[in-house]
């Protein structure tokens, strides 16, 4: 395990930089109890972090604190960095080419961007939605049960486990008689709700969800709603959305970002009904963006 302190405060990666790989486990997240005037504490940390394709910065010194038992929701207009930073969580910016991180961008106190930290067990820990579904072209139970079998989860234990998944989506009850049906058989809502049980079953910390409902109708919409919010107590979840009826509906937090800064992050009820700045009033009430 790499302990903070002995990390730099501010460094430069560059994605796909060589270097010696060494298992970083992230400590598994355990809350503790807490009455309504203490605050947990963060689970994700940002100070003055920055992520630069080339020489153009997609964020710039982006400096807030994400915690759990909550969903945090980000908006902003297109382009502003909000999928960007969302990504950066578990460094899926990696696959774009010639990117490169500076500050600090933590999920339990490890710097996600230390060099040796290991990136197939942070993406299991921190797990994540896309915006269009994405089944694999293998039956429903496979989907469910890829990263269980990778772990070494196999026999009845993988049974219950695609299950117990299954049913935190809300999808059990409608495809359990057909498990060994083709995941791309399904509605995109219920493709979706697939993909969401496939990310659960790593068992993640965090779940970071990037416009999963932008493909959707709206009866979909709602039952991926209420998945979010049932949730909560379980996961860290963090959403970008270009909708804010539905940042306001299902957020505890909403962080404001525009031109690849953070503008304002507050409880949600503030940034929505009285937001220090003007530019984030502006937005949430339509005069721009």
């Amino acid at each position: 395990m790499i302990e903070v302190n002995e990390m730099p405060q501010r460094k430069v990666l560059a994605a796909g930089t060589a270097a010696k790989t060494t298992d970083v486990k992230m400590a598994n997240y355990v809350p503790q109890a807490a009455g309504p005037e203490q605050q947990l504490p963060a689970i994700i940390r940002a100070d003055r972090f920055s992520l630069y394709y080339g020489s153009h910065a997609g964020v710039k010194d982006i400096t807030f604190d994400i915690y759990p038992r909550a969903v945090t929701a980000i908006i902003g207009p297109s382009g502003c960095g909000k999928s960007t930073f969302l990504r950066s969580i578990n460094r899926m910016n990696d696959l774009i080419p010639n990117t490169r991180a500076e500050g600090t961008l933590c999920v339990n106190d490890v710097n996600v961007y230390d060099r040796r930290i290991n990136l197939a067990n942070l993406r299991q820990q921190v797990g994540m939605v896309f915006q269009k579904p994405n089944p694999f072209p293998k039956t429903i139970y496979a989907n469910v049960a890829y990263g269980p079998r990778l772990q070494g989860v196999h026999g009845r234990a993988l049974d219950e486990q695609v299950e117990q998944c299954l049913r935190h989506a809300a999808l059990w009850e409608e495809v359990k008689d057909y498990l060994d049906r083709s995941a791309l058989g399904l509605s995109g809502g219920q493709q979706q709700r697939l993909c969401l049980a496939r990310a659960l079953a790593t068992q993640p910390n965090v779940l970071l969800m990037d416009e999963p409902c932008s493909a959707l109708d709206p009866i979909a919409t709602a039952k991926i709603e209420e998945l979010i919010i049932s949730l909560k107590d379980e996961y860290t979840i963090v959403i970008v959305t270009h909708n804010m009826q539905q940042a306001a509906r299902i957020s505890d937090r909403t962080a404001f970002f525009c031109l690849g800064e953070l503008i304002e992050y507050d409880q949600t009820k503030v940034i929505f009904t009285n937001p220090v700045r003007k530019q984030t009033e502006e937005y949430v009430t339509g005069r721009f963006g």
